[in-house]
Parts: structure tokens; C-alpha cells; sequence
């Protein structure tokens, strides 16, 4: 399989009478982990919002390419349908049940794959060893990054092509934060295209192949991920301090 599963053209979106994004555009590679970084307020979750269909689209395209379904445009489709088409979310907040047991989180997350549940049970469990443990536990009891873990156990349960991920390590330890880039980096092994916003945004490049760097609701950078890691413009504005080697070969560039 090669070419992009997702496919973002010149899109604006907003809240009330303000665009927060004014044309932007990416692509997601077939089996591609890319990531999207940026200041505060450029907008990384409203781009992830929009695709999902929790904002309305207000000029622009975002088309989902599954290859043996077609292409299909997302545009005006709410987020039940995005997910029965093979795109699932989880957000920042608000991703798990809490009054409900792991394992209820699980079938709630089954849905759109009716009569799956016991198949794709056994595929998340796999996936996601530790989250076998917690199935009698109820969310509201779990640690946070346990509560992250599980949130992406229910999006995995219905089977997506795509996963997009808002701020995946955000309010975790560093030492948990270090573990759910791993398990990132574990599902899109297993053949999940995933689409990740993160703050943390040296961490989140040294697992993807590919980075946007997205500011005041444009594109400001993009290139191969690790090319960006020692990028100087993207170092300098936003990795910090760390110097990268004087022999850098960065082919990122302005779009």
C-alpha cells in the first residue's frame, strides 16, 4: 500500500466569528506517524477538531483514503460517521467513561464494529497488555497515565485505519509520558497511521517520520522528523535549547 490515507487541503475553521485556522494543510502517509507541533494558540487541536467533525469546516477539504473504500471527504460529517469510516480520535480531556469499568469503556469504544467486540477485544489486548488487568476497574479509580492507556484501547476498538492523538502526554510524569510515546510507536507498528499534536514536541518528532510546525493557524515548517531535530529555525523556536549538531543536513523547509 503506498500514498496518503489523510489529505488536508487549504482549511479554515474557527469559533464564532474568528478563523483560528486560515488555510492549512498536511498529509498523513499510508502507515505514517506524522506530528504536528507549535506555539500555544497556533492551532494544533483545533486542525485535529476540525478533521474529526467536532468543528465545522469552513472553507478547505479533508479527504480519508482507505485504498479498497475510496476516497471519501469528511467535509460535514459528524464524528460518528468519520469513525465508522475508519478514523477515530482521542482527545486531550474528557477521552474515558469514568463511572464505567475498563472493560465497559472497551464495548462503549466497539460501537461501530457491532458483533466485533469479542475479536477486536482480543486484538487491543494484545496491543495493549497492561490494560487486561484494569477490564473489572472503573476509570474514575485509575492513574492518569493507566486512564490514557485505556482511552486508547477504547479508540483501537474500532479497528481504525487512522488515529488522530490531541496532546497524548499532557498532565502525565515523565517517566509515563516516556511510555505513551513507546506505545505510540507500538500501534503504529502494527499498521495504524497515526496523526499526533503534542506540545512535548522533541519527543514527539524523535518517534514520528514526518513534522508540521504550525503557527497563528498556518503552516510555518514541515519536513522529515528527524531532519527537524536538528532544524537550527526549529530548535531555536521550538525545542528549546539544545544545540544540534554543526554538521546537520536539514532538508526541512517552509511550504
Amino acid at each position: 500500500m503506498s500514498g496518503d490515507i489523510l489529505t488536508v487541503e487549504a482549511l479554515r475553521s474557527g469559533y464564532g466569528d474568528e478563523d483560528i485556522l486560515k488555510g492549512v494543510s498536511i498529509r498523513v502517509p499510508r502507515g505514517g506517524l506524522v506530528a504536528i507541533i507549535g506555539p500555544n494558540g497556533s492551532g494544533k487541536s483545533t486542525l485535529l477538531k476540525t478533521i474529526y467533525g467536532i468543528l465545522g469546516t469552513r472553507a478547505g477539504e479533508t479527504v480519508l483514503d482507505l485504498e479498497a473504500a475510496g476516497a471519501k471527504s469528511l467535509t460535514g460529517l459528524r464524528p460518528a460517521a468519520i469513525t465508522a469510516l475508519g478514523l477515530n480520535m482521542v482527545p486531550q480531556l474528557a477521552n474515558v467513561f469514568p463511572e464505567m469499568s475498563v472493560r465497559e469503556n472497551l464495548e462503549m469504544g466497539a460501537v461501530p464494529v457491532k458483533g466485533r467486540f469479542k475479536e477486536r477485544l482480543v486484538a487491543v489486548l494484545a496491543a495493549l497488555p497492561f490494560v487486561e488487568p484494569l477490564l473489572g476497574k472503573r476509570a474514575a479509580t485509575l492513574s492518569g497515565g493507566q486512564r490514557q492507556m485505556v482511552a486508547f484501547g477504547r479508540a483501537l476498538m474500532s479497528d481504525p485505519s487512522l488515529l488522530i492523538l490531541d496532546e497524548p502526554s499532557a498532565g502525565l510524569a515523565p517517566k509515563v509520558q516516556d511510555e505513551i510515546f513507546a506505545l505510540i510507536k507500538g500501534i503504529n507498528g502494527r499498521g495504524v497511521s497515526i496523526l499526533m499534536v503534542e506540545q512535548r514536541a522533541r519527543q514527539c518528532l524523535a518517534v514520528s517520520d514526518y513534522g508540521y510546525v504550525l503557527e497563528q493557524g498556518r503552516n510555518r515548517l514541515e519536513g522529515p522528523a528527524q531532519d527537524m531535530l536538528t532544524n537550527p529555525e526549529v530548535v531555536r523556536l521550538y525545542l528549546g535549547a539544545r544545540k544540534p549538531p554543526a554538521s546537520s543536513n536539514a532538508e526541512t523547509r517552509a511550504p
